[in-house]
């Protein structure tokens, strides 16, 4: 057998993630490696926690980066606070809000689940029905941003509902963060996750997280230890906590913490209101190119998320075919339906580095010139002038 470096092709991601990652970025995850518990290492810390913080607008003490992709800072978020017996309001309006559940449940606490149409944003009358029906509830959980629909829910009037009725709030915000308004300790966010591969364009394998002092005094009030040991906030905390002296926890990996510590440093240099207003542009010049082929979005413009589009495929079009088409014969990626959205939907994503005007006239003609030579009932060749004028 032959064995040989490997040498991925260069492509354009434009699907749910992970987003084009900043060459910035890239260069610096190539920096020599050097010590978890090195002083400059544990410095460089103390600065990413303070940049975190900048990214979720919050003033929590607790805010670091969880050594594992998106999924494991929703576990974390719920293992920690989650206890056998426990009851948590769930809602779900996509595939994620399912993983919140699966998380209660392995958790030892029952999900009470508050269910909307794939697509649209959490009811916030049905979210106040379901806690009145439920005084003994503990915690809300809900996706801030649905990735797998591309709609945006109310987290600040979610998070009032769920403290008016005496509960903790769990909020995904893996897809929002730096792409979309978010201000965790405005809104009174207690637990909050995210990931590294979306707006923030880095690799990915981290998990930004940030806890309010209600949530990290409900972790350490626990009557029950925390079922997993890697993700403990009483022992993760005596790494990543304070400032100074660190206990070893477990190897930190430290190549992709420089990688996120220079993303975020990009998104400070930016500003993230700028960052905001970025994707927001963006998204305006590709709905533009979209509407004018004559597609439609799955998601109400009042919650559509700016960031990742859910885009309805024609009748009679093959959605296989054309993102193999499109990945083939372009370079580019865009991303498919999941679960009752598969086949029906394509998830194309503007997210952090990856939302600029290049790739948005790039995805435009990709789409119109494919459609059009599978002769997809389409308007041809307006897509990219309707964007261009959009941007003017």
């Amino acid at each position: 057998m032959t064995v040989e470096s490997f040498h991925p092709p260069v492509r354009t991601l434009m699907g749910p993630g992970p987003s084009d990652v900043n060459p910035r970025v890239l260069e610096a995850m190539g920096r020599p490696t050097i010590g978890h518990l090195d002083p400059v290492f544990v410095g460089m810390m103390d600065e990413m926690k303070d940049l975190l913080r900048y990214a979720f607008q919050t003033d929590y003490e607790l805010t670091m980066p969880v050594s594992a992709p998106g999924s494991a800072g929703m576990e974390t978020c719920f293992v920690n606070l989650v206890e056998p017996g426990d009851k948590v309001v769930v809602c779900q309006n996509g595939v994620f809000g399912g993983r919140m559940k699966e998380n209660v449940e392995r958790s030892g606490g029952t999900a009470i689940m508050v269910e909307d149409e794939w697509g649209s944003a959490v009811d916030l009358n049905k979210v106040e029905d379901a806690l009145k029906a439920n005084p003994a509830a503990q915690i809300l959980a809900f996706v801030h941003a649905e990735t797998s629909t591309g709609a945006i829910s109310d987290a600040r009037a979610l998070a009032e509902l769920a403290h008016k009725y005496e509960c903790l709030v769990i909020a995904d915000t893996v897809t929002s963060l730096g792409g979309s308004p978010l201000k965790v300790s405005e809104w009174g966010l207690d637990a909050v996750y995210s990931g590294t591969q979306k707006c923030l364009s880095c690799t990915p394998g981290l998990s930004p997280v940030t806890f309010s002092e209600r949530a990290v005094a409900a972790v350490r009030n626990r009557k029950t230890p925390v079922q997993s040991w890697f993700m403990d906030l009483n022992l993760v905390l005596g790494y990543w906590g304070g400032s100074g002296k660190r206990v070893y926890h477990h190897t930190a990996p430290i190549n992709a913490l420089y990688g996120l510590h220079e993303a975020l440093v990009i998104l400070h240099d930016e500003g993230i209101e700028q960052a905001w207003e970025r994707h927001r542009v963006n998204h305006l010049a590709l709905r533009a190119g979209i509407e004018a082929m004559g597609l439609s979005f799955v998601v109400d413009e009042a919650s559509r998320l700016p960031q990742l589009n859910a885009v309805s495929i024609p009748q009679g079009v093959d959605d296989a075919t054309v993102r193999s088409r499109l990945l083939n014969e372009y370079d580019l990626e865009i991303g498919a339906g999941l679960g009752p959205m598969a086949g029906k939907i394509w998830r194309i994503g503007l997210m952090g580095y990856a939302s600029n005007r290049r790739n948005v006239l790039l995805c435009l003609g990709a789409l119109d010139a494919v459609l059009s030579d599978m002769g997809a009932p389409i308007h041809s060749g307006v897509a990219v002038g309707a964007a261009m004028k959009a941007y003017q």
